[in-house]
């Protein structure tokens, strides 16, 4: 795949901020705690409008939220990127797909980004972008996986050993061909419930139409924030000046 520059406006970015962060503890949903002071969502949307590539972000808000979630945002972005805000849904995958339908139609590149990873930083969305612009279909930013992994049973006995050297840890944003993404959610939409598969992320939707997707590398700021360790490891990162929009 041959690399190119990116041209400023042909991605829009989906942003899943609708859930509750039970693991986060009490507090509202997860997407509007704050970090510093500042929502988490706040915080991934500006850094998300420092992204060259990016001409529209659709935020999928907590059930109810979106008017809320509008003012809170809107400010965030310039002039030349735009803003949909939809009511999420009662799945993170119901939550992607309304947000996925607001995008206006001219943009072929799509981002799928979880408000969680709200340090995610700007180059992190280029270089997604860059690799789908390039020609790979479906793209996702990971991590080696640096602990021992083992299978174990529901006795809590061990089974194996998994060889760490072929795992990897995914992050977001995810970057599709628009239409590969279509696909997959009216696929998955499709499927009688009691013969859903369980798919966590927006790539594993893709896999289950048979497409190849391709791992670029991530970054150690786009931690996902889901317990409150892992809010207290964002707050010292945030200090970090390199990190700041």
């Amino acid at each position: 795949m041959t690399a190119q520059h990116p041209p400023r406006g042909d991605v829009a970015v989906l942003v899943a901020a609708a859930g509750l962060g039970v693991r986060l503890g009490s507090g509202g949903p997860k997407a509007l705690r704050e970090l510093d002071g500042v929502p988490l969502l706040v915080h991934a949307v500006r850094r998300l409008a420092l992204a060259p590539s990016v001409a529209h972000v659709a935020v999928a808000a907590p059930p109810g939220g979106a008017a809320a979630v509008r003012n809170l945002v809107a400010a965030e972005l310039p002039g030349h990127i735009s803003l949909t805000v939809v009511d999420g849904g009662a799945s993170r995958q119901d939550s992607v797909r309304s947000a996925l339908a607001s995008v206006p139609p001219a943009l072929p590149v799509i981002l799928v980004h979880d408000a969680a990873r709200a340090l995610a930083p700007p180059d992190l969305v280029e270089r997604v972008a860059a690799a789908v612009r390039a020609g790979y279909t479906a793209v996702i930013p990971v991590l080696p996986v640096v602990d021992t992994i083992k299978r174990v049973a529901g006795d809590d006995s061990v089974l194996d050993t998994v060889d760490r050297a072929l795992l990897r840890a995914v992050q977001t944003p995810q970057g599709f061909r628009r239409d590969v993404l279509e696909a997959a959610h009216e696929h998955a939409a499709s499927v009688p419930v009691g013969l859903a598969v369980d798919v966590t992320d927006d790539a594993g939707l893709v896999e289950l139409l048979g497409v190849r997707v391709h791992c670029v590398p991530g970054s150690e700021a786009a931690l996902k924030i889901t317990r409150p360790i892992d809010l207290a490891v964002a707050e010292l990162l945030l200090r970090d000046r390199t990190l700041s929009p």
